[in-house]
């Protein structure tokens, strides 16, 4: 597995890759109006202008796009981040590469130097970000939209309390 931030050249594959995920993974938790909507947000262009407002990574398996995800300062706060885009490849579900790519998120300098980190889920992602200590954000389980759960992570409160 090799990782590096997204270059614009990555940009039409990367959106066939995310695309191709949301059709194939989310189509059981969502209907087919919000498939159509997610995929119409995930234009090479939008990606470049979100790598522009964070750091978007690409993870490569045999020189492929296997994955991806961004992390950005949540509102320009210095404090707290925000997790975007996070996909594997539908093939390549199930082998650790979300968990590499969660973590590799974590320890950009976005997600080391905040306080809180907050992503955004729908169902499909749900159970593997509680799996990894994200939270409802505010400790309430509410669905917006129908579709978003807003989880939290608190990462330095678990360094605090480890030094204890």
């Amino acid at each position: 597995m090799q990782i590096r931030r997204m270059i614009p050249e990555d940009a039409e594959a990367l959106s066939k890759m995310i695309r191709r995920t949301i059709a194939i993974s989310n189509s059981k938790a969502c209907s087919k109006d919000r498939i159509e909507k997610l995929l119409a947000a995930q234009s090479p262009e939008m990606l470049l202008e979100r790598a522009q407002q964070g750091h978007t990574y690409v993870f490569l398996l045999d020189g492929a796009i296997a994955g991806s995800g961004t992390v950005a300062p949540y509102w320009d706060n210095e404090k707290e981040s925000i997790l975007l885009n996070i996909f594997v490849m539908p093939e390549c579900q199930g082998r650790g590469i979300g968990k590499f790519i969660l973590a590799s998120l974590e320890h950009d300098e976005y997600g080391r130097r905040a306080e809180r980190i907050e992503v955004p889920s729908n169902i499909t992602g749900l159970e593997f970000f509680l799996a990894r200590g994200y939270q409802f954000k505010g400790g309430k389980k509410k669905l917006e939209d129908n579709v978003i759960y807003r989880l939290e992570k608190f990462p330095k409160q678990k360094k605090d309390a480890a030094k204890k």
